[in-house]
Formats: C-alpha cells, structure tokens, sequence
C-alpha cells in the first residue's frame, strides 16, 4: 500500500486498523489527542483506591473472534484473560436469595434447556423459544428496520427478568424493551446460538492495558508504526472528493496523492469534523464501582445479580467491581450514596463484614450509542465520500452493539475497505471484516 495512512484516534478501533494495516505492510501514523492509547478500554492507577484499574469493566465471550485474534497477532499473553474452563454464569437473586448457574452445552443444539440444572430456577424448556421473535423480527430487515424488543417477545416473567433482561441490557446497555432487534439478533446468533462453546466468559483480570493496549503499541512500534500521543486533531481539510490535509493543534499536515486517512474517533467528534455524517446522537451511561478489598476465597470470577442495583459483580484478584447498565438514572445520585448501597448488596452477596472499604464509583456518561432502532439506522459504515478517508469506531455499522469486539472489528473493516479503495482487491480479506 503505498503512501502514509493516517490513524487519528488510538482506541481500540485505532489501535486495530493500525496493526492491520501494518500487517498489510502500509506506513502507519497514530495519532491520539491523550497522552496514552486505549480510549475508553485502558487501565489506569487510582489513587483513591492505590490500585490500578479499568476504566470500565468488561466482559468478553470465547465466540469473539476479532478480539480473540487480536489478541494473537498483536502477542497478548494467554493468561491475560481469565475465565472459566466451561460456559458457566453464576446468578443470585437479592431479593429471594436463590442462587444457580446458567450452564449452556458446548454444541449448537441446546439439549442444555432440557436439563432444570442448566436452566434458571423456575423456567421451563419451551420458555427459551422466546428470543426467536427477535431472530424472526430482525431476518432480511437494514440496521434499526426490525423493530424493537419490546414488540418481538414478551418482556416480562421470570426466565426474562433472570436472564433475557440482564443479558441483553449488558449487551446493548439499552432497555432490552426499546432496543434494536437486529443488534439483539447478533449478539444472539454469535453467542447463544452459537453454543457453550462461543459464550465462555472471558475478564481482563490484569488490566485491559495489558490485554490489549500495551501489546498493541508494542507491536505497532515493533512494526515501523509511528504514534504521536496529545495530538489532537482540530479540523479537516476538504478537498473535491478526498481529505486534503489534517490540522491538529500544533501542525497543519498536507497530504499527498497516496495517502490516506483512518477516522477512529467518537462519533460526536467525528460528526464535528464531517458535518452532516450519519452518526447515533443518542447514548447511555454506565456506572462502575470498585472496592478495595480481596474477594472471599471461591469467589466467582463473575457474577450476576437480579433483584438489586449491582448487576454484575467482578471478582479481581484485588478488588471487587460492579458494573450497571443503561444507568442514566444514576447520573445524579450522590457517589456517596451509590457507594454505600452497592457495598450493602455486596456484603449481602459475599458476606463481607459491613465496614465500608475504600471505593471509587466511575460514571460514564456517554459510554455507548443508544442501541434503539433509530440509533441503529444512523450507523455509518467505513467507507466515506472522500476516497481516501474511512471510519472505524464501535459506533459504525458493525451489526453489534458498542462492544470490544464491536470496536475491534471495524477497525479491521477499515482496513480493509482502506485496501480495496487503494486497488488492494487482491488482498486477503482481514480478519473479522464485516
């Protein structure tokens, strides 16, 4: 590829694009407005705390190829996630204080529905037919043309309160009720439906720095790359079809016939740069909470919670963390007061003397796109009017919700499409190219 590709945003997206691109043998530029890489998945140390930690916690299946492989070529150790050796989720009810847990078999053919051990307490086997109105509502339909949720299959009873709604409202951190089926059916069909074997649960228990960004820049470095870090990028030069330069806060760079540019920013920044680019204008918040205590001894690496605030409950080897969801209404609650109440249900879950450890509550206002069907349907996808310009980011048209995965596979699509436009039609596809 001749040239110079530009990757301005050095999140995941960016951080994928770039080592694919580099893979393609391209001469890569990095630039990121802070002064490290990783974006909304990186680690940093909390003083507060006197531990490092993730700006949000995540969780990946064993069906996520893109991060998976990822995480191969860029030589992320193995043990830098940590799982379980089968599909298995453990749930507690807070208010019956029930606990079971969800264990899908490895094949496609879910004969797992059939055994009440496997199943949620309560549930029969035909109750799990419901999420095929999502698959039947989002067939054939374009991004946000299915419809929602809400009106594909019944949003209530004790196997959707158990399962249906914590699993989909983690997923698309949207109420599953107005949320977009086709985002649903994808994440339905590349999990579930794929089999145990696709949903064994996956946590960076190290940092998501060392998972995934620190290889990363590591391998870019290795590979020629050059990453310029508090560099931002204040405005684009517009030619008749392509990007004629970039201004950045500190320089103005021109681009040349042969080179390109990769776009991996947010999309209210990125609407910014390209005015009138289809992008979501919704999104929805999550709230994180850390305590600095050593989980009991048999903790689950993960567990999840119903009846309560706390949603998922992490267990790290030195502090434990919950995440919540579609959180909006939290926003204004007092850090105080969520503190204290997510300890409560913690000390409830594990037993805990009450005495409140140190803790940090992290709210994320705009941690995702709203994953409704109007959101849906605003998704760019990678390729842009101008020539030599593309689009990465969680929030383009990936068919997934804003994931890891998602992130990372549009980053390889950018590339990809970067390739194609660049007459590299002979290429190999790159991995995880929608």
């Amino acid at each position: 590829m001749a040239g110079t590709v530009h990757v301005v945003g050095a999140g995941l997206a960016g951080l994928s694009a770039a080592v694919s691109l580099v893979e393609r043998g391209a001469r890569v530029v990095v630039h990121e407005a802070a002064k490290q890489a990783g974006g909304r998945c990186r680690s940093y140390y909390d003083s507060t705390l006197g531990l490092t930690i993730d700006n949000g916690n995540h969780l990946l299946l064993s069906g996520n190829t893109s991060a998976l492989a990822f995480m191969r070529t860029i030589g992320a150790s193995e043990s830098a996630l940590s799982g379980p050796a089968e599909a298995a989720f453990p749930f507690a009810d807070l208010k019956t204080g029930e606990r079971w847990t969800l264990r899908p078999n490895a094949g496609r053919v879910p004969w797992w529905v059939l055994q009440a051990s496997r199943r949620v307490p309560g549930t029969s086997a035909r109750d799990y037919l419901a999420p095929l109105g999502i698959l039947k509502a989002a067939a054939g339909k374009a991004p946000g043309q299915g419809g929602t949720i809400g009106e594909s299959m019944d949003c209530a009873g004790t196997l959707y309160e158990r399962l249906w709604h914590p699993v989909l409202l983690a997923a698309l951190n949207t109420d599953p009720k107005e949320s977009d089926t086709g985002l649903a059916a994808t994440i339905l069909r590349e999990t579930l439906g794929a089999g145990g074997k696709a949903c064994r649960p996956l946590v960076a228990v190290g940092g998501l720095s060392a998972a995934f960004v620190d290889p990363a820049v590591a391998y870019l470095e290795r590979h020629g790359a050059e990453l310029r870090f508090g560099h931002r990028l204040r405005s684009l030069t517009l030619g008749v079809d392509r990007i004629d330069g970039l201004v950045f806060s500190d320089e103005s760079i021109s681009l040349g016939p042969d080179d390109s540019v990769v776009l991996a920013l947010p999309p209210w920044v990125a609407s910014d740069l390209l005015p009138g680019l289809p992008a979501p204008q919704s999104h929805r918040s999550i709230v994180n909470a850390h305590f600095a205590v050593v989980p009991p001894p048999g903790s689950p690496l993960l567990l999840g919670v119903v009846n309560g605030l706390t949603e998922w409950l992490f267990a790290y080897p030195d502090r434990l963390s919950v995440t919540i969801s579609g959180a909006d209404r939290l926003l204004d609650v007092p850090r105080e007061d969520l503190g204290r109440r997510i300890w409560d249900e913690i000390v409830t879950l594990t037993g805990l003397a009450p005495e409140l450890p140190s803790w940090q509550i992290v709210k994320e206002k705009r941690a995702t796109f709203a994953a409704t069907p109007a959101e849906a349907a605003r998704r760019s996808g990678a390729v842009t009017a101008h020539r030599n310009l593309v689009l990465a980011g969680d929030w383009t048209a990936t068919g997934l919700p804003s994931t890891i995965e998602g992130a990372i596979r549009s980053g390889t699509t950018a590339a990809h499409a970067l390739g194609r436009s660049a007459g590299a039609c002979g290429q190999a596809p790159a991995r995880g190219a929608a």
